[in-house]
């Protein structure tokens, strides 16, 4: 079966890391017919947005993308990409893995948790406005519907992947409408869920538990301000963002980019860690029923990485780019031979 894909490499080191991941992918054996449209940066001056018509309009028709890093700016210029797409698409929940991997020098070696951020409101909803020339004011909503789906969505994954336990974290002490009402959102769609643990931590009191004892958490869900930051947070327990894949699903489509930036600096030297952007596709390919391919690629990624000997820089390697993802390629045809001996 052939599956029809939108790619977008985006800007700075995503055109490296997704055709990094594209190589990888169609070394699996999975056919795919990748429709690669630009965002970002390059296309501003011709179309006058970094987000085209044409790229939403790919991704509706497809349903699945895969995504590089996208430049957004600091306090001008044009909104975040990635927020127009998701509140575009509704693309309504924000996926992150944060998992050790042997041979990766980081704090923890036993860290295996996902984290759930709902995508489309909270102070990221984008109401905002001067009321004064000193003061800027904006507006945080959390609401029953988007609540509700996200934390079934974090349920769903949970049992669907053996998960033991979801944590809901908040700050429904202090802000007791809008987090009051996603924690008891959260509490009454635990109750559907007997077979799985439940428990809530107020945000701050999450963040010293995670950076203390992550191994005793599982599947976490949360909006979205506290999801975004306690996912980068969350990344630094593994070796950080350069290893840490994302989704971003909605009911009737889904993008799969890496949770990092777009690394100007680094740009076009062929020294950036591809490993997000291939753990990304590793996501999409089990959401397109590509099991077997996603798991023969996972295995070449952790016996890439415990061997240490074909990595980039950040890593402690010296590899390129083109070199690591070679790596990667070589892992795969090796695993796939001793299995066929096995058998």
């Amino acid at each position: 079966m052939t599956h029809k894909i939108t790619l977008i490499p985006g800007d700075g080191i995503g055109p490296e890391v997704t055709l990094a991941a594209k190589r990888i992918i169609d070394a699996s054996g999975v056919e795919i017919e990748w429709d690669v449209v630009k965002a970002g940066a390059e296309v501003i001056e011709e179309y006058g947005t970094p987000l085209p018509d044409y790229v939403l309009e790919s991704i509706k028709k497809n349903k699945v993308a895969l995504k590089g890093p996208v430049t957004t700016p600091v306090g001008k210029g044009f909104r975040s990409v990635n927020v127009t797409l998701r509140q575009n698409l509704n693309l309504y929940s924000n996926v992150r893995p944060i998992k050790s991997y042997e041979g990766v020098e980081s704090r923890f070696d036993d860290v295996d948790l996902v984290i759930f951020r709902e995508n489309t409101e909270d102070l990221y909803a984008g109401i905002e406005h001067m009321v004064s020339e000193d003061i800027a004011e904006s507006v945080k909503i959390i609401s029953k519907k988007a609540s509700d789906r996200i934390v079934r969505a974090a349920f769903d994954y949970a049992r669907k992947n053996n998960r033991k336990k979801v944590t809901a974290v908040h700050k429904a002490n202090i802000m007791k409408m809008s987090d009051g009402l996603f924690l008891k959102c959260a509490r009454n769609i635990a109750e559907e869920y007997k077979d799985i643990e439940f428990e809530d931590v107020i945000v701050d009191a999450m963040s010293m538990k995670l950076v203390l004892n992550p191994e005793k958490y599982d599947v976490l869900v949360m909006p979205n301000l506290y999801g975004d930051i306690l996912s980068d947070m969350a990344s630094g327990l593994v070796g950080g963002l350069g290893l840490v894949p994302g989704a971003n699903i909605g009911d009737d489509a889904a993008v799969f980019e890496p949770a990092h930036g777009s690394a100007p600096d680094i740009a076009g030297k062929n020294m950036s860690n591809p490993v997000a952007a291939v753990l990304s596709g590793i996501m999409m390919l089990n959401h397109i029923g590509e099991f077997e391919a996603a798991l023969k690629i996972e295995k070449a990624v952790a016996d890439v990485l415990k061997e240490g000997k074909n990595v980039t820089a950040d890593l402690g390697g010296n590899a390129s780019t083109v070199e690591f993802t070679e790596a990667i390629i070589k892992a795969m045809k090796k695993n796939s031979t001793n299995l066929k001996v096995c058998l």
